[in-house]
């Protein structure tokens, strides 16, 4: 079982930066790949970034490549998101995800585990 908790969320302008947390508990967040996705009002949720369990692959939405940044640290059972150049079409809550070993990291139904999400705002 592997509970997440996202942090950092909130309101910045255009061309600005972010960084996400998502603390997980559990002893095995070291075996779990990692993803956040977002769901802006009236759309669906949809991947930004993923990273797997030892941080050596990462994966990004074409609309985030170059300016949104996943990391982790397993001593911490905490991986990041870096948002910079945020734009307003960022705007949307954020959540972080754990997957196990099966599955692709790219639907979110092969996601086990969830956190609540946090806001986060771009204005122009």
């Amino acid at each position: 079982q592997v509970q997440l908790v996202e942090s950092g969320g909130g309101l910045v302008q255009a061309g600005g930066s972010l960084r996400l947390s998502c603390a997980a508990s559990g002893r095995t967040f070291s075996s779990y790949t990692m993803g956040w996705f977002r769901q802006a009002p009236g759309k669906e949720r949809e991947f930004v970034a993923a990273i797997t369990w030892s941080g050596g692959s990462t994966y990004y939405a074409d609309s985030v490549k170059g300016r949104f940044t996943v990391s982790r640290d397993n001593a911490k059972n905490t991986v990041y998101l870096q948002m910079n150049s945020l734009k307003p079409e960022d705007t949307a809550v954020y959540y972080c995800a754990a997957k196990g070993v099966y599955g692709s990291i790219w639907y979110r139904s092969d996601y086990d585990y969830w956190g609540q999400g946090t806001q986060v705002t771009v204005s122009s």
